[in-house]
């Protein structure tokens, strides 16, 4: 496109840091923020391993969605300059972002009476799925389309790839974009008896992405927060420019609820479809973040949807999971993900997978065990495979222009 849709802010909280840089610093340099939690209502103190969010405090009562999720928006806001023109015009701002679960232990301890002077008034706070969203708008007095969706893992993406079509429509001229998630005792239970997380001696080692030893995912707590907009208006304001989209798709693999399709048939194709949407062949495509859960099922049936919709270029890509590092934050997960793919290309760095010490043989893609490697890549890719058979796909194209952001600092890291 002549104008296209980019990316002018980033705003970062997980386990590894609360905010953009200090998180990407830690995923880079192999960091992990897993450790066992305790106090987590319906689980024994210390079974569950997750990568959780500290020094944010939630609302007496409360999940911590809203702050950890306005923390990171602020950061993206400031970081894009997107309110400090005089004038702007806030009803073209729009807000799309995963819809968030349920407060379970609010509701549960007011069943129970145990919350003494509960105001029944405010029940959405606790349960409304876009309770969130409409908060964090309000704050900061965004007037245009507000939109919510739940899609499980792929949520984060899909609100991305929400963000650019409403901008691409006329909708809106720039959107805050992103996700949240937080523990959700209710979901870390079914997630347990599901058999899906991941069990090790050290909450560090056990997540292993594409490892042969690898056993399920480490549950993880964060927000990422990006500003879309077209390139003109960012020019115009001054803006620095981390990244364009250069393309978005969305499909279903239906299949099951939970198990995925092994023949990797639909993700070929999503694959392939961004590929053509982005105008890209294979070959100009060099790092993928994958979804890269730790699971059996995941990694194999990511491995083959990528060999097929790439060919021979697969043998050529960089392909990493950071789930190792900051846990899968489930609704937030592609959000926060492709906020780092964007830093990626920022740095021409692409992050390594922490943990594949023993590679599965099925699973024959370079991961960039424990390493990550120096590349100035032209082209990424953020690929995001959820339950329900959300499948979802963003291609980014580098921004190389006079309005390019660059690292506010020397990186240290291995080459």
């Amino acid at each position: 496109m002549s104008d296209p849709i980019v990316i002018s802010g980033i705003g970062l909280v997980t386990a590894v840091g609360n905010d953009r840089e200090t998180t990407w610093r830690n995923v880079r340099e192999g960091v992990s923020g897993a450790r066992r939690l305790t106090g987590v209502a319906g689980l024994p103190d210390g079974l569950l391993l997750a990568a959780d969010v500290r020094g944010v405090k939630g609302e007496p009562g409360r999940l911590r969605d809203y702050p950890v999720g306005k923390l990171a928006a602020g950061e993206a806001i400031a970081d894009s300059g997107l309110l400090a023109v005089r004038g702007v015009d806030r009803t073209r701002i729009g807000v799309t972002m995963a819809a968030v679960y349920g407060d379970s232990p609010r509701i549960a301890a007011v069943r129970a009476e145990q919350t003494p002077g509960f105001d029944p008034s405010t029940w959405h706070h606790e349960y409304l799925p876009s309770s969130t969203i409409s908060r964090i708008a309000n704050d900061y007095g965004l007037l245009g389309p507000r939109i919510g969706n739940a899609t499980a893992c792929a949520t984060g993406t899909i609100a991305i790839i929400t963000a650019a079509r409403a901008i691409e429509d006329g909708q809106c001229d720039a959107v805050l974009a992103g996700a949240i998630t937080t523990i959700q005792p209710l979901l870390a239970a079914g997630f347990h008896n599901m058999r899906v997380l991941a069990m090790h001696d050290d909450p560090a080692e056990a997540c292993r992405p594409f490892d042969a030893a690898r056993n399920g995912f480490v549950m993880g707590e964060g927000a990422g927060m990006l500003v879309l907009e077209r390139a003109s208006s960012a020019r115009a304001r001054g803006a620095r420019i981390y990244a364009e989209i250069a393309a978005g798709t969305i499909a279903c693999d239906a299949h099951h609820v939970t198990d995925l399709s092994t023949d990797s048939t639909t993700l070929t194709y999503l694959l392939g479809a961004t590929l053509k949407k982005a105008r890209l062949a294979p070959s100009d495509v060099s790092y993928i973040n994958a979804h890269g859960t730790g699971t059996q099922q995941n990694d194999l049936m990511e491995t083959r949807g990528i060999r097929n919709a790439f060919g021979a270029a697969a043998d050529e890509l960089c392909v990493s999971s950071i789930k190792g590092n900051i846990g899968h934050l489930v609704n937030a997960a592609g959000a926060v993900e492709l906020a780092l793919t964007a830093l990626a290309l920022r740095d021409g760095y692409a992050p390594p997978t922490r943990n594949l010490a023993n590679p599965d043989p099925g699973c024959d893609l370079d991961c960039l065990p424990f390493v990550g490697r120096r590349y100035e890549f032209e082209h990424a890719m953020k690929i995001s495979i959820a339950f329900g058979g959300h499948l979802a796909a963003i291609a980014l194209r580098r921004w190389d222009g006079a309005e390019a952001q660059v690292a506010p600092a020397p990186m240290r890291i291995a080459a």
